[in-house]
């Protein structure tokens, strides 16, 4: 089975100021990947030059998403291909409705994909059964996107388009931070019970909390822009254990 994601010798900058250093990945599907490491390792900034950010600048390597070249990519074709990005820090946008913008982006990625749009009864019902099952009241479908909303609001948000867009690779940057332990649980099972087969993820973290929930098949430290150790669980537990000063000393 190919590979959902790879990258190859990747190098990016912000400004003149290089952040992500031969940095390379594969990801397969169904499998969770973790990346963890310091504040200003370049975590964040990987998720955004997935995702097409415009001030980040890619200055060498290779990104090849579901057999296409990513890089080609506007950002808005990245996520008809099936790349979604859960923010650490979901925007506002004022005069536009959740469901407007649910709806929109749902037709948009029909049109890509040249399949029929779904009626608007039938969207609408099965968005109403995501908002049951993420315990989100039905009103938030009538509210300016994102404003007004708290912190564990705009994740749950977040998570709800991911599940009506059905990506097939999932960024997840700092998911859980603005989330208590009951509203990550409800967030982390509707995300695995509802995307589709073979979904894979790249999960952001600081904290082992959300790998009680979305099992990671590979972790990775990353120090100083690119992968300095590659395990399983076991990686997460030296990190609490002993913090990312391990592993600069290793990679000394």
């Amino acid at each position: 089975m190919d590979p959902i994601l790879t990258i190859t010798n990747l190098e990016a900058v912000f400004g003149e100021k290089e952040i992500i250093c031969d940095f390379s990945l594969e990801v397969n599907p169904s499998e969770t990947h973790v990346i963890m490491g310091p504040n200003g390792c370049g975590k964040s900034t990987l998720s955004k030059v997935l995702a097409g950010h415009p001030s980040y600048t890619v200055t060498k390597g290779e990104i090849i998403l579901r057999g296409k070249d990513l890089l080609s990519m506007s950002p808005e074709v990245r996520s008809h291909e099936g790349l979604f990005l859960a923010f650490q820090y979901p925007l506002e946008i004022p005069g536009v409705t959740t469901f407007d913008f649910l709806r929109l982006a749902s037709n948009e990625r029909a049109r890509y994909q040249k399949v029929e749009e779904q009626d608007p009864l039938d969207f609408m019902i099965s968005v109403n059964n995501l908002l049951d099952k993420l315990k989100m009241k039905k009103e938030f479908l009538n509210r300016d996107l994102n404003e007004g909303f708290s912190g564990g609001e705009k994740k749950r948000n977040e998570v709800l388009q991911m599940l009506v867009l059905t990506p097939s690779l999932v960024i997840l940057d700092e998911l859980d931070s603005g989330l208590d332990v009951d509203a990550l649980k409800i967030v982390c099972e509707n995300i695995k019970n509802n995307l589709p087969p073979g979904c894979a993820f790249i999960i952001i973290t600081h904290y082992a909390k959300i790998l009680t929930y979305l099992e990671p098949t590979f972790v990775h430290i990353m120090i100083d822009g690119k992968i300095k150790e590659t395990g399983h669980i076991e990686l997460v537990e030296k990190v609490e254990r002993e913090g990312y000063e391990a592993f600069e000393v290793l990679s000394l």
